[in-house]
């Protein structure tokens, strides 16, 4: 079934059959406005990600990119990679997607947004539809787009540094991209988990590749995969329904296992042990009493940027309109036990705070306090945080459709479309205002951009002519942007990474500048 599709279904079982207190089966189809509606809704947050997409032609080379280019310029994508393994932090499939943007050094950054955007939007769209199915439900089109196109708005804008989030693609491989690529891993489950032996093979396979892989590209990452697994191998008898709640177990199983092979190959390479090496002689213990508490009250103040930042209530909204327009279909049974709001609005709830706790726990040798301001490795995260946003959101609208009586369509029954349909009107105005809201730093961060870009280009072919002329030596002037680091920072003191700077250039040496040339 396509990405999108109007209806979304899984096989059923008798006994998930309605009861009393549950959904009865849906009637009539979804009424062409709805779809119409929907869509048009869908184009606020799908504007600003093309916005978003367009402003990446303004991303130059910054911070640890510029010891990556002269490496993937002289080696190629295969030399990063080894370098990575060998000698920096033992990341391989890190090394690999840095490698590939990489090797088109100034257009490669540029084209990064667009790719990773769209990237990131369909797998959510995707999520997003399977999930209708295995819980047996459908959605008119445009509703299953218009939540992931939330979500996705929300991911990579309501961060309080959308830069290092979504422009910056060295953070972006490791703390952005990464995470979604772990969510999509459970596609084949979602939607062949309960279909025959081949197909549940596949998606054994699928997961087992993909949790090798994201051993390989971030730590942080593969520690929420293995919590977010575990949840499923214990929790399973609350969760899933008992023909498919054995398999599901196995296929978590055999997730941890992928990314447990994963991180062994990481943690046993020669990058790793120098990365320990270097970190280890300035840092106690992450596992220190002193370390875990530390982590903790850190993650306590990331918690309350978290917590207050108000766009995120764009992605609620838009979870209650999936919750209203969703409905059952007769003789089709859903893959999860019957529907428990609170078990599954608190079970999320833990999981996200265990993951981020955790995820901090491991950053915190490496940044110290800084951790609180590296927004950047929160988004391995806060896509759960996301997530569980747009399925408690999902949960009210269900909640609201029940007691308004509502109909197979998602919005008329026996009481009339009146509460229901005051409800979605108010749902739609919370994701435009949330869209706006996002749309404003976006707007400020996009000048930004575009005026380093010009002093870059010009920098760029300054040093250029430099070094073609011979020169050895030349002034450079740090251009920031998203707090990002350069060189030279802090009025000159801070000099890395100006040597890799000067590789990049052919030079032998760059030397600080306060103003350009």
């Amino acid at each position: 079934m396509s990405v999108g599709a109007t209806s979304v279904t899984i096989p059923g079982d008798p006994g998930d059959s309605p009861g009393p207190g549950r959904e009865k089966d849906g009637g009539r189809p979804p009424r062409p406005w709805t779809t119409l509606w929907a869509t048009g809704l869908a184009l606020l947050p799908l504007g600003l990600l093309a916005v978003a997409s367009y402003l990446g032609r303004y991303v130059r080379p910054s911070a640890d990119e510029w010891c990556f280019l002269p490496v993937v310029r002289d080696g190629g994508v295969w030399g990063l990679v080894e370098k990575f393994y060998v000698t920096d932090n033992g990341r391989i499939a890190n090394g690999l997607l840095v490698g590939v943007y990489a090797k088109a050094p100034v257009a490669g950054h540029q084209w990064y947004a667009v790719v990773s955007g769209v990237l990131m939007l369909v797998l959510l769209w995707a999520v997003t539809v399977y999930a209708l199915r295995a819980t047996g439900r459908t959605a008119p089109r445009g509703v299953p787009l218009l939540a992931a196109s939330m979500i996705t708005a929300a991911f990579l804008f309501a961060t309080p540094n959308t830069y290092k989030t979504f422009y910056w693609p060295a953070a972006s491989v490791s703390h952005t991209l990464a995470p979604v690529l772990a969510a999509a891993a459970a596609l084949p489950l979602l939607r062949y988990g309960a279909g025959s032996r081949r197909s549940r093979i596949t998606a054994l396979a699928v997961v087992l590749v993909a949790g090798v892989f994201m051993g390989t590209l971030s730590e942080e990452a593969s520690v929420v995969a293995l919590v977010v697994l575990a949840v499923a191998v214990l929790f399973a008898p609350l969760l899933f329904a008992q023909r498919i709640r054995r398999y599901v177990r196995v296929w978590a199983l055999t997730g941890m296992a992928g990314v447990a092979i994963g991180t062994l190959l990481l943690v046993t390479s020669p990058g790793s042990r120098n990365r320990r090496q270097r970190y280890d002689a300035e840092t106690v213990s992450m596992l220190a009493p002193e370390s875990l508490i530390a982590s903790l009250r850190a993650y306590v103040r990331i918690l309350e940027t978290i917590l207050t930042t108000w766009e995120y209530v764009g992605v609620v909204a838009a979870g209650v309109l999936l919750g209203l327009l969703a409905r059952r279909r007769a003789g089709h049974r859903p893959a999860l036990m019957p529907c428990r709001p609170l078990l599954l609005t608190a079970l999320g709830a833990l999981t996200f705070l265990a993951c981020g706790y955790l995820c901090t726990v491991i950053t915190y040798p490496a940044f110290g306090e800084r951790v609180v301001r590296t927004e950047r490795t929160w988004n391995d995260y806060l896509l759960v945080y996301v997530l569980l946003l747009a399925g408690a959101g999902a949960l009210i609208g269900r909640s609201l459709r029940l007691r308004g009586g509502a109909g197979g369509d998602g919005g008329e029954g026996p009481r009339g479309p009146g509460r229901n349909g005051l409800v979605m009107a108010l749902a739609a105005a919370v994701c435009a205002v949330s869209v706006a809201g996002m749309a404003v730093p976006l707007y400020h961060l996009g000048h930004d951009m575009k005026v380093r870009a010009q002093k870059w280009d010009h920098q760029d072919r300054y040093l250029r002519e430099q070094a073609a002329s011979g020169a050895r030596t030349a002034p450079y002037t740090p251009l920031s942007v998203g707090k990002m680091l350069e060189p030279f920072g802090d009025h000159g003191r801070k000099t890395w990474p100006a040597n890799c700077v000067a590789d990049y250039y052919h030079l032998d040496k760059v030397t600080y500048a306060p103003r350009l040339p």
